[in-house]
């Protein structure tokens, strides 16, 4: 007797339990591909992990990625507002089921609530409901979320900051005068995207103790690609290096647009540069100890996405900081070297 019929279920309820099961597989595996084209050093790191929690950063990491994109491509700005909106209002409006509850709901209930949540989540025709790809990547985004039971809190002020990229909300900027501005944005854009992985992660004691290292990290890494995609965000009218910090050191606006223009760092900016990735190698001075309270079994993982982003900086340096002319990235093969070093001690 199989465990379906050992349970009770019906015949046609295990068929639907094969369909759920196979909707979720391709959810997954449509988020797998979006995190191997997009974050190449998120990807190599989550090999490390156990195939559960691989797929669920897979599928945290589209979610983000997705949202990003809409913000970032959208042709008129009620495109994004419409649907973000949407989002912010219902996301948290059913509640997932409890980790230590997910046995007793039977395959079908289950998917029902992740379908509510989906079809919340997606309400809005300017988010074309339709769509397979963003279809798929909410699917795998609610099972997650029920399934880790992540709080909807860290979702929500994600998009909170996603909402300040978009011209016509009441919080948009695209300029931060200071690194406390800065950081109250990557509160969002970054730190809540480590405090939602918390849970898929594991820690060894209560997740409280975790938190603050993980929004740290969250951050590090965050900053890292500003300090990288200074050119992509300025052709984006968007600036998210300090003003306060940049004109320390006699660089305004019009002094990056030059650079910019000329494709060349020049030596106030290369100062400016230098001071910035000292302030985010403090960070990840102060986050990489907390990768302790993480599960033994992801440490490793953790370890060498922190590891290889920080690397990042040591290319812009030995690049003499000319982030205009070329996109600073950790070579296939040293990215692999410390992959492997990671194994190594995963198994150990």
């Amino acid at each position: 007797m199989s465990d379906l019929s050992a349970r009770g279920y019906r015949p046609s309820v295990a068929a639907e339990h094969r369909s759920c099961t196979d909707d979720l597989d391709a959810a997954y595996a449509s988020c797998r591909r979006i995190a191997a084209e997009h974050g190449r050093t998120y990807y190599l790191a989550t090999a490390l992990l156990s195939p559960d929690r691989r797929r669920a950063v897979h599928a945290m990491y589209a979610f983000a990625r997705m949202v990003d994109d809409i913000v970032d491509h959208a042709d008129h700005p009620h495109h994004v507002l419409d649907p973000l909106d949407t989002v912010l209002r219902r996301v948290p409006a059913v509640d997932p089921p409890r980790p230590d509850t997910l046995d007793r709901v039977s395959p079908a209930d289950h998917l029902d609530l992740i379908e509510k949540q989906l079809r919340a989540a997606m309400d809005g025709t300017h988010l074309d409901t339709d769509d397979p790809l963003r279809r798929r990547v909410i699917l795998a985004t609610a099972d997650t979320i029920a399934r880790y039971d992540i709080a909807h809190v860290h979702i929500r002020t994600f998009l909170d900051a996603m909402r300040m990229d978009i011209p016509g909300t009441p919080t948009h900027r695209t300029r931060y005068a200071t690194m406390t501005e800065l950081r109250e944005y990557m509160r969002g854009s970054a730190a809540a995207i480590g405090l939602q992985l918390l849970p898929v992660l594991g820690t060894v004691g209560p997740v409280a103790e975790a938190e603050p290292a993980a929004a740290a990290l969250g951050e590090a890494f965050q900053l890292t690609n500003f300090l990288r995609d200074v050119a992509e965000d300025l052709d984006r009218d968007r600036v998210y290096l300090p003003t306060e910090d940049l004109g320390a050191f006699g660089v305004d606006e019009a002094h990056l647009r030059a650079c910019r223009h000329r494709r060349h760092t020049d030596a106030p900016l290369r100062r400016a540069m230098a001071h910035l990735i000292a302030v985010n190698r403090d960070i990840y001075r102060r986050a990489t100890p907390g990768i302790a309270h993480l599960a033994p079994r992801v440490r490793p993982a953790i370890s060498t996405a922190a590891t290889l982003y920080a690397e990042i900086l040591d290319r812009i340096e030995a690049a003499d900081y000319q982030i205009f002319d070329t996109r600073a990235t950790v070579p296939r093969t040293r990215r692999i070297l410390v992959a492997a070093n990671g194994l190594v001690t995963r198994h150990r």
